[in-house]
């Protein structure tokens, strides 16, 4: 068996330190924004919105300037990045304080930036992560495809992602001890941890990575936005991403409303990045069974069931605050009912994700399956830009913030807010009909393009 480079190694180490980093501050972000820099959840939404949404649209052109400027150099760029944006995550509101420059209250709980006109100031700071991170992405997996071979690329990929969905589990086990030990102090000492991993990931490359492998320089910046604007102009493609999106939107809500909301409807004891874990389990002891048994099937039929599975995900959300409020199996109903529809929504992506680009592919023009395909993440651009900010509304609407019902004590006004929350279980339907609609239109979009393909062919 052909045995791997040591710059393959390095970059899979490095990736997993990178993932670990990322999760552990995405997964609350929503809370970082809101807790720390006082943002409403409207706000918070949108800057999360807008963050995570560039990171799947910006890597295939920073790919293309890594190619030029050659993959140590850029790796080296990115995780230099990663680490001043972290970093800065974590030092800028404590500076800002000490500075005077925001109004701040010294209590026992860490108050952060409320009513600051600096609170936007973040948002250079998250520049350097969304560049740092389009990087990440491009040049990690561009690396394993470099350092692999025809024989062994297969095991390579493997060995990768598993890198991956080690450092994605691993990152969201951190967030709630330093939560739960810190409060929302924890919240800005998280940002140092990822600091801390990015920075060891850039000396290991510094001290470690040196490739040979330079062949294949890819594809011009100018060849690249022209393939933009032709995904853009494919309009049967620019609708299958639409509805695409929609099973993402409530994918992405693990991210965007489960942290608040559980945290809200359960009290501090809540524990969301364990909760969110429960997607990659899952999806790693479903998704080579449900491969298997769709394999016989077209990538359209195998979508359409997970399209059909995810609004069933988001209806069992709901549950959470209407069976009562006896625990279940040992947990508070509303983490019972949030951990089995993260698992639905598992299951749903592995009928989805493992034959999207196979279907995609085939909706390019014959010879653009390649440049077609660097733009075949669009969907997750689209859907985490309005899912953020959908789930902002929705929190401000029927889970707000509990500080909003909170004595100048500290004290919060339990029945106000018990007033203002009960109808908290509304916002998984607004997903539930997002899901809906999502499915049916898959389906109608599979009956019509049949169709259209049937007269093509008979013409």
């Amino acid at each position: 068996m052909t045995k791997f480079s040591r710059p393959f190694w390095v970059a899979n180490f490095v990736e997993l330190l990178e993932r670990l980093a990322y999760y552990a501050v995405f997964i609350v972000i929503t809370l970082y924004l809101s807790n720390v820099w006082g943002f409403t959840d409207v706000q918070a939404g949108l800057v999360a919105g807008v963050f995570s949404a560039l990171l799947y649209l910006l890597p295939t052109f920073t790919g293309a300037i890594a190619d030029k400027m050659g993959f140590r150099n850029a790796i080296m760029l990115a995780f230099a990045l990663l680490t001043t944006g972290y970093g800065g995550l974590g030092l800028l509101p404590t500076m800002l304080e000490s500075a005077g420059l925001v109004k701040y209250e010294m209590t026992t709980e860490f108050t952060g930036l409320l009513e600051s006109n600096l609170q936007w100031s973040i948002v250079p700071v998250l520049v350097f992560i969304v560049i740092g991170g389009a990087f990440i992405k491009a040049v990690i997996s561009g690396t394993v495809a470099r350092e692999t071979t025809t024989e062994n690329r297969a095991r390579g990929y493997a060995i990768f992602y598993m890198m991956v969905n080690i450092g994605a589990f691993t990152g969201k086990t951190v967030v709630d001890p330093l939560r739960k030990s810190l409060g929302d102090q924890g919240l800005v000492y998280l940002n140092y941890f990822s600091a801390s991993m990015t920075f060891l990931a850039l000396i290991l490359v510094f001290l470690l990575y040196k490739s040979t492998q330079v062949e294949g320089q890819g594809k011009s910046l100018k060849i690249l936005w022209s393939g933009l604007v032709k995904v853009l102009s494919n309009v049967r493609l620019m609708i299958l991403m639409i509805i695409v999106s929609g099973f993402w939107m409530i994918q992405s809500q693990m991210y965007s409303t489960m942290p608040k909301y559980v945290i809200r409807m359960i009290g501090d004891g809540a524990t969301p990045g364990w909760y969110a874990n429960v997607n990659p389990l899952v999806v790693f002891l479903s998704v080579n069974f449900i491969t298997s048994i769709m394999k016989k099937r077209s990538a359209i039929t195998s979508m359409m069931v997970g399209m059909f599975i995810i609004p069933f995900s988001a209806l069992v959300m709901s549950f959470g605050t209407q069976v009562g409020t006896d625990y279940i199996l040992g947990m508070h109903p509303v983490a019972f009912m949030m951990i089995v529809g993260i698992a639905f929504q598992a299951l749903a992506e592995c009928f989805i994700s493992p034959r999207y680009l196979e279907y995609f592919s085939l909706q390019a023009p014959t010879g653009e399956e390649g440049l077609y395909l660097g733009f075949s993440h669009l969907h997750s651009f689209f859907s985490y830009l309005f899912a953020f900010g959908i789930s902002g509304f929705l929190l401000d609407k029927y889970c707000p913030d509990p500080r909003l019902y909170t004595n100048a004590e500290g004290v919060l006004n339990t029945v106000e807010y018990a007033a203002a929350t009960q109808h908290a279980h509304y916002i998984w339907y607004v997903f539930v009909g997002i899901g809906a609609i999502s499915a049916i239109a898959l389906l109608i979009y599979s009956i019509v393009t049949k169709k259209l393909d049937k007269k093509e062919v008979n013409v």
